[in-house]
């Protein structure tokens, strides 16, 4: 495992200690910019959009976000687990 990966489960294993939304909301508060968190919060969006059926199109104009980075998103929900919590229905 190298030095990156330790670092990326140690960022992981501190967020799913989180148990509230107002700490998550604090955590997540200090350790990103106010602009990294809005992205993130943004991106989280495109992957609802998408799973909704929206146009990229649209999605792009509704966040204010350009389309490539919709196109990125898109390619993104492609690869994850179908079991991830984002894409729970229940």
């Amino acid at each position: 495992m190298t030095t990156d990966d330790n670092y990326q489960a140690e960022l992981i294993r501190h967020l799913l200690a989180i148990d509230s939304p107002k700490a998550m909301d604090e955590a997540l508060a200090s350790l990103l910019t106010p602009a990294e968190y809005q992205e993130i919060s943004k991106r989280l969006q495109i992957f609802k959009l998408l799973r909704e059926g929206v146009p990229h199109r649209k999605i792009a104009e509704t966040l204010g976000v350009g389309i490539a980075t919709v196109s990125r998103g898109s390619r993104a929900l492609t690869t994850l687990p179908s079991s991830s919590p984002s894409s729970r229905t229940d």
